[in-house]
């Protein structure tokens, strides 16, 4: 499942498109940049063969502007977010977005032929929060991929992906919440930072 999340996550790209792009509407933006991002991959025969560094480089620069990283890592904690202290807050956003991009990079390598259709979206002109409903489609089978998204100062922003009916945070306040049981926060930061060491070595 997880790595089904990290294939929507980069067909949807989320490339950084300008201040006047992240004004755009929702899905708008979600469909230009998609449309961006997989053509560059398929432009790129070191992004297609997996150059990790090069993968890493173009996620932490063009898709990480488009997520609230603060509000993600928050949902994803859970309860125990409001207890954490500001430095403790830092390092599991720090962490936690490291385990992101790392991930979403080697999700990279997986994109070849890819198309991403974006739905007809329901919502009404005042609304600051939505959901984008796009469909992965390739070879086999297509992959639903929903983004809910949030509006602020600077335009819309993701917070959550939902592959197939499973929403990230859901997922991931479960595993957080079994590693702050077993060793509060600081145990959670301990077990985000060695998974991304582990991860750097391979």
């Amino acid at each position: 499942m997880m790595r089904r999340w990290i294939l929507g996550l980069l067909g949807a790209g989320l490339l950084a498109a300008g201040a006047a792009r992240a004004q755009a509407a929702p899905d708008e933006l979600v469909r230009r940049i998609s449309t961006e991002i997989l053509d560059t991959i398929k432009a790129d025969p070191a992004l297609q063969a997996g150059d990790v560094p090069k993968l890493i480089a173009l996620v932490d620069a063009k898709a990480m502007p488009h997520v609230n990283f603060q509000r993600m890592t928050a949902l994803s904690v859970g309860r125990n977010w409001r207890s954490a202290t500001p430095e403790q807050q830092k390092r599991l956003q720090e962490e936690f977005k490291l385990l992101l991009v790392r991930s979403y990079a080697g999700g990279l390598k997986s994109v070849r032929d890819q198309t991403l259709v974006v739905k007809p979206m329901r919502s009404n002109p005042g609304d600051t929060e939505v959901i984008v409903r796009t469909e992965l489609r390739g070879k086999g089978e297509p992959v639903q991929l929903d983004y809910r998204l949030e509006k602020q100062g600077d335009g819309w922003k993701i917070y959550d992906v939902n592959v197939l009916g499973a929403w990230l945070v859901e997922q991931y306040r479960t595993r957080f919440g079994q590693e702050i049981a077993a060793g509060g926060i600081d145990g959670l930061i301990a077990w985000l930072a060695e998974g991304n060491k582990s991860a750097a070595k391979s």
